[in-house]
């Protein structure tokens, strides 16, 4: 099953695209399983997706911990913490 990835801000800047699609690897089965799959993927990744709790996350356009699980999802957002006054 493919899932869009979107990356936002700093975090997009870090893994060189705005968003790609990939087939949910084996044993990926929270958003943080996967973000530890891709943060292994290129020296970008790595880079934006290092320290989990500089991360926020969205499944299907809705807020959630990362420890959600991501079966049956169609797009995962990543980004950092939202600020705002």
């Amino acid at each position: 099953m493919a899932l869009d990835i979107l990356y936002f801000a700093w975090v997009r800047e870090a893994v060189g695209v705005a968003s790609e699609s990939v087939d949910l690897p084996e044993g990926a089965n929270t958003i943080a399983d996967l973000i530890a799959w891709l943060a292994a993927r290129s020296a970008g990744h790595a880079e934006g997706l290092n320290d989990i709790s500089r991360l926020r996350a969205a499944l299907d356009q809705k807020f959630v911990p990362l420890d959600t699980a991501i079966e049956g999802a169609r797009e995962l957002a990543i980004f950092p913490p939202v600020t705002g006054g």
